[in-house]
């Protein structure tokens, strides 16, 4: 990719904003009801406990895996396991992974049963089971930090964001929960008007936007800024319509934005099908933190299976980025104690996380029905939404906690400072 005039014009040509009610960029009244409906339907079925299962011998090695996700980096150890064949090395038969475009879509394609291993969101794992009332648990976290907000190459601030748009891949994510944090710090106001509605001085106008449309927007000037997954903000950065003003992961320490998310039906019915999926995810994490150029390449539209549809060039700055000191040089990562990478790999998903996690999206503004958040107890949440048992057995499998930086106990305390 480069920043040549005819690149970017391209870029701006392709430039679109979906803020309409039929929008499947994020999760409209209609998305809502249909997603409702097909979790109705999925809570009727029995369910066995794992523990029953295990002892009446259900295996479920002859389900397939198949995978859902968006081209994004999020989505590595998910894609690394299958170019890899760790899922056949566990037993599995895993079919060719299924790319979807946007947020909505996977939900629905996980809810109505066409895949069954995807990577989600954390916030919209939390509106999966307890908003639509489907029964599905994070089996592993997929990734730590990986994320950014990106502005117009003019913003030097966050203030300086005032009166305009800004765009976020989805209501339930880490990105509208940081970005929120980000702007209520510097008395910005963050509200949700729509495309065309009128902003004042002092508010910042959300709108949800499917992340392969960011970079285009941007170019196109439609927006002035976005937070969302990598490799968009690289891409934007290496096109040169846009920069890094903020690194989520200068927010929140070592955050979780995407976790690995079974339905409780495989958990409860097929334990030892569930042990394998995670066993492989485990394993792609630990082998891409030892080879990320590698992973890069694999991931890109290089590769033989072309998994994303993004250059080597653009993921290397991702995975493999050697110019992480420079953002700390000019001040974008404010805090250089922490020593982080631009994305890192660590499945663990601590119960600190979730509670902090659960706390931060009821003070978050959302669109749609959102009365359930209201009720959740965080505290319970941590116990309910996650089952650790999957991914503790995996990690001690390939060496134990320490290999991924993780204590013994499993436990740690969370960072936040906007």
């Amino acid at each position: 990719m480069t920043d040549s005039p005819s690149f970017v014009d391209a870029l701006r040509r392709r430039a679109h904003i979906c803020a309409s009610p039929a929008c499947d960029c994020g999760l409209s009244r209609r998305d809502m009801l249909r997603l409702s409906a097909l979790a109705g339907a999925a809570v009727a079925a029995p369910f066995l406990s794992a523990g029953d299962a295990m002892a009446q011998g259900f295996k479920g090695d002859d389900q397939p895996v198949k995978i859902g996700y968006l081209p994004i980096t999020d989505a590595t150890p998910l894609l690394i396991a299958h170019a890899r064949g760790l899922f056949d090395k566990e037993g599995l038969r895993a079919e060719a992974p299924r790319m979807f475009r946007s947020w909505a879509q996977i939900v629905e394609a996980f809810v109505s049963g066409q895949v069954n291993v995807i990577h989600l969101l954390t916030p919209a794992a939390l509106w999966v089971r307890y908003g639509s009332k489907f029964p599905a648990k994070i089996a592993a976290w997929n990734h730590i930090n990986g994320s950014a907000l990106t502005v117009l190459p003019e913003i030097g601030r966050i203030q300086d964001l005032g009166g305009r748009t800004v765009a976020v891949p989805f209501w339930y994510s880490i990105h509208n929960v940081l970005l929120q944090d980000m702007l209520r710090a510097e008395g910005l106001t963050a509200v949700t008007r729509g495309a065309n509605g009128s902003i004042a001085a002092k508010e910042v106008n959300l709108v949800v936007l499917a992340p392969a449309e960011m970079v285009s927007a941007l170019a196109a000037r439609s927006i002035a800024g976005f937070i969302v997954a990598e490799p968009f903000n690289a891409a934007a950065e290496i096109a040169g319509v846009g920069k890094v003003l903020r690194f989520s992961g200068d927010v929140w320490k070592d955050h979780a934005c995407c976790v690995t998310f079974l339905a409780e039906r495989d958990i409860a019915e097929k334990p030892e099908w569930s042990q394998r999926v995670t066993n492989a995810i485990v394993k792609a994490q630990l082998w891409t933190r030892d080879n990320r150029l590698d992973a890069a390449r694999l991931l890109s539209n290089a590769g033989e299976r072309r998994y994303t549809p993004h250059p080597q060039q653009t993921l290397a700055k991702v995975l493999a980025a050697t110019d992480y000191a420079s953002y700390e040089a000019s001040g974008v990562v404010r805090h250089k104690g922490w020593t982080q990478r631009r994305i890192d790999f660590q499945p663990y998903p601590f119960a600190s996380y979730t509670e902090q996690l659960v706390r931060a999206v009821q003070g978050t503004k959302v669109e749609g029905d959102n009365a359930f958040l209201r009720a959740l107890d965080a505290k319970f949440v941590a116990r309910d939404l996650v089952d650790d048992r999957f991914v503790r057995k995996a990690i001690e499998g390939v060496g134990g906690p320490q290999v991924f930086g993780v204590a013994a106990d499993y436990t740690r305390r969370e960072t936040i400072a906007v």
